[in-house]
């Protein structure tokens, strides 16, 4: 039961109920990368409504696990934002060597990045040079 409201009631789980219906009626498979997103088309060059403002197709994705954008990779990017029209499960697609892997938005766990110097760090804040006085009343 629990799954079923926090589908009809949230959308940074997996997917909501209307995406689904969507994804059923009018979603055509496109294919799947290494964290289980599913991704999906639909031709809309008849729709006058899409046609002016999408390249004649509408493109997304359904995570497998939370809604992360940053989770999609490199590859299935490029055919999401219309750069290529070709998916990376047609065209054998080869990452280049300065595409990193994915990492997961840390923010607000106990893992997030703290510079040296921030009040979150154990570290105190660097000394700074002489050239700055610090400000009085």
């Amino acid at each position: 039961m629990k799954k079923y409201l926090l589908l009809i009631l949230t959308w940074w789980g997996n997917t909501t109920i209307g995406t689904m219906f969507h994804t059923w009626r009018h979603g055509t498979y496109v294919g799947k990368d290494q964290f289980g997103n599913k991704y999906y088309k639909q031709d809309v060059s008849n729709n006058a409504a899409y046609s002016a403002s999408r390249k004649g197709e509408r493109r997304w994705v359904i995570y497998a696990q939370e809604a992360d954008a940053s989770a999609i990779p490199s590859g299935w990017h490029g055919w999401m934002h219309h750069r290529t029209d070709i998916p990376p499960t047609q065209d054998e697609y080869i990452p280049r060597e300065w595409e990193k892997e994915h990492q997961p938005n840390m923010t607000g766990t106990a893992k997030a990045y703290h510079p040296g110097g921030s009040i979150l760090t154990p570290e105190n804040r660097p000394q700074v040079s002489g050239d700055y006085e610090a400000w009085s009343p």
